[in-house]
């Protein structure tokens, strides 16, 4: 469309030569004025723009300005554009420049530098006197996020207002005969379907005053009148709906945008937006709305384009989003199996392919209505459902945005069908953050909440796998992972549930219990854990006794391998540094050091210390069995000799 196009030239009086500029850009004056010098005074170039918007498609704009008085001189070169499209402006605009031309050409004479030749690894080859002109021009670090949004904001193509009629103001509908304001009701939404171009203030406010104004009639008239819709005012209804808010969400300004930390870009048009959505919502709840009617015009079409609008990033309007998706859910039974795979769709593409998506909360918070109402026993898509699609939206990192939601839904999962909990806690694990402190947090208040409506029968099946994860979280060196993993025992129904089973948890909790408590670095945990040891105490002393008991035999041996090791460590080092003879071996395993770190296996599955193969061993062997045989020989297992015996 040559009406976008609008022909620039660029004109440098310095060169002694033709200049011959052809450009293709925006139609905006105030870029024609900078590249001809004249930034202060770009009135007179504003009639070129309506001239330019009746050029037929194809035609070239080309200025061909001639040196100083050879220009004036010269036989005036037209425009390359059909005889009869060249009006007054066009040929004033050509003045315009001519005068410009000469006007700079009679100051100073210009002297031309000398030319300019590239690197040696470019082979010297000259460059022409004005390219240097053009690379100090360039700025590296121009603002390129700021200029698309403008030119988005000023040339968004859901925006047309030239040579638009404004509204016309309309007669009220409660000063219209009964029989009459069915027909002003649908002139008033044929009025409404004109978009606006809320990005200037100050255009059209007459006809979006009356736009507003109808659209609020309307709210009343459907609100309050009863009997007022009826069968012709549903296509219109849609229409207008279909109309204002179906749209192509534009990306984000932001590239690094964080949900957490930054505002979200709020719609320009929200004014008349939320009137829309309003009626549309009141259309939806009247008394007098017939879904039989309805479901010719909101079909799976309309539902689609309603669940991409969810990535808006305005809140306000995912809000409205939400509750008309789940009026629509309510009132159509032939679309809900259609809406639940769109959701699930959407889900999975959200966590496996994009990463990003606005509206999940409110998606979420629409399912955990439908699940609540979910009839038993649970069908097998409903248990796909939560394995695939839901327990994977644990993964994205910006958990943190639906998190509560999401855990609403699994728990109305398990409420629904208690035999789902070793999956969902399998799939946590799955999961679990392993080096996001607040992810994990948010995992733990899951698992007690889950834990809060759990069976004490599914909780016997999922101890082991538990405890075990809430022992390393309460082992954590943040503080409030293992702040938030303490707290479970304050909950008087899992205490309930871990006094039943507790010759099952304490031994997998101890250790790192009794550890914690003597040397973790906050005191606030320490305190707590004490707490716990303390509760453990007092449901079992008796094994709490023996824990404690082998956890100290267990550190002593710990303790004796550490030095073990650390005198071996020690003989290595002195070995290197005092190597011996060649023809002496180094005797460092004296003192049996890898008795205990070196372990075979019988063939009936148990476990022994290997034999120890240092050469004091050999000869201790040897003098027990009277020599008769070497000592590698006697350094193996006993049933060996006494088979001999026999």
């Amino acid at each position: 469309m040559l009406s976008r196009v609008v022909f620039s030239a660029s004109f440098w009086a310095a060169d002694a030569k033709t200049i011959i500029a052809t450009s293709i850009l925006s139609a905006d004056v105030r870029l024609i004025a900078a590249l001809t010098g004249e930034e202060g005074n770009s009135s007179h170039f504003s009639p070129l723009l309506a001239d330019c918007s009746a050029v037929a498609a194809g035609d070239v704009f080309v200025v061909i300005m001639r040196q100083g008085a050879r220009l004036a001189q010269k036989k005036r070169r037209s425009l390359l554009l059909p005889a009869g499209n060249r009006s007054s402006s066009l040929v004033a605009f050509e003045d315009d420049l001519r005068a410009m031309s000469t006007e700079k050409l009679a100051g100073a004479q210009h002297t031309v530098p000398p030319p300019k030749t590239q690197g040696p690894a470019t082979g010297g080859q000259p460059l022409s006197a004005t390219a240097g002109q053009f690379v100090d021009k360039i700025d590296p670090f121009s603002k390129r996020g700021n200029s698309r949004r403008r030119r988005r904001l000023v040339n968004s193509s859901r925006y047309h207002t030239e040579n638009e009629p404004e509204l016309v103001q309309l007669p009220l509908i409660r000063d219209t005969p009964f029989q009459e304001q069915t027909g002003l009701v649908i002139q008033k939404l044929q009025q409404c379907q004109k978009i606006f171009d809320f990005y200037d203030p100050v255009a059209q406010l007459k006809s979006k005053e009356i736009k507003r104004a109808a659209l609020n009639e309307l709210i009343d008239h459907i609100t309050s009148v009863k009997g007022s819709i009826v069968e012709p005012i549903y296509p219109e209804v849609i229409k207008m709906v279909s109309k204002n808010i179906f749209r192509v969400l534009p990306p984000s300004d932001n590239s690094e945008f964080d949900p957490e930390e930054d505002e979200p870009t709020l719609e320009v048009s929200w004014p008349h937006l939320q009137l829309v959505y309003e009626l549309f919502l009141r259309f939806l709840e009247s008394p007098d709305f017939q879904a039989a009617i309805g479901k010719r015009f909101i079909d799976q079409r309309f539902v689609l384009n309603l669940l991409e609008l969810f990535d808006s990033e305005d809140p306000r309007e995912r809000d409205f989003l939400k509750t008309v998706l789940h009026r629509i859910y309510g009132k159509f039974l032939g679309l809900r199996a259609f809406i639940r795979k769109q959701i699930n769709n959407m889900f999975l593409s959200f966590v496996f392919e994009t990463d990003s998506f606005n509206g999940v909360g409110e998606l979420l918070e629409i399912l955990g209505s439908i699940i609540n109402g979910f009839a038993l026993p649970l069908k097998q898509e409903h248990k796909v459902f939560l394995v695939k699609v839901l327990l994977p939206l644990h993964k994205p990192r910006c958990l943190s945005l639906y998190h509560a939601q999401l855990a609403y839904c699994v728990v109305q999962f398990i409420e629904k069908d208690s035999t789902l909990t070793p999956q969902v806690f399998d799939a946590l694990l799955k999961f679990w953050p392993r080096t996001c402190s607040s992810k994990e947090v948010m995992f733990l208040g899951e698992v007690e909440e889950i834990l809060d409506i759990i069976e004490p029968e599914q909780f016997k099946k999922i101890i082991d796998p538990l405890f075990r994860q809430l022992a390393k979280c309460v082992s954590s060196p943040h503080f409030q992972v293992a702040e938030r993993a303490l707290y479970f025992w304050n909950n008087e129904y899992i205490l309930s549930l871990i006094e039943e089973t507790s010759v099952q948890v304490m031994p997998i909790m101890f250790p790192a219990l009794y550890r914690i408590s003597k040397e973790h670095w906050n005191q606030t945990i320490v305190a707590l854990v004490y707490n716990v040891l303390k509760t453990f105490m007092e449901m079992n002393g008796k094994l709490f006794d023996e824990l404690t008991a082998n956890y100290k035999l267990e550190r002593q041996k710990e303790k004796k391998r550490e030095k073990d090791r650390e005198d071996l460590w020690k003989r290595l080092a002195q070995v290197e540094e005092n190597p011996p003879e060649p023809s002496i071996s180094p005797n460092i395993l004296s003192k049996k050091p890898l008795t205990d770190f070196i372990v075979s296996r019988n063939k009936d599955g148990s476990t022994q210390p290997a034999a120890d193969k240092s050469p004091n061993s050999t000869k201790r062997a040897n003098s027990t069995s009277g020599g008769t045989s070497t000592g590698v020989a006697n350094s193996t297992a006993p049933a060996v000799s006494s088979t001999s015996k026999k």
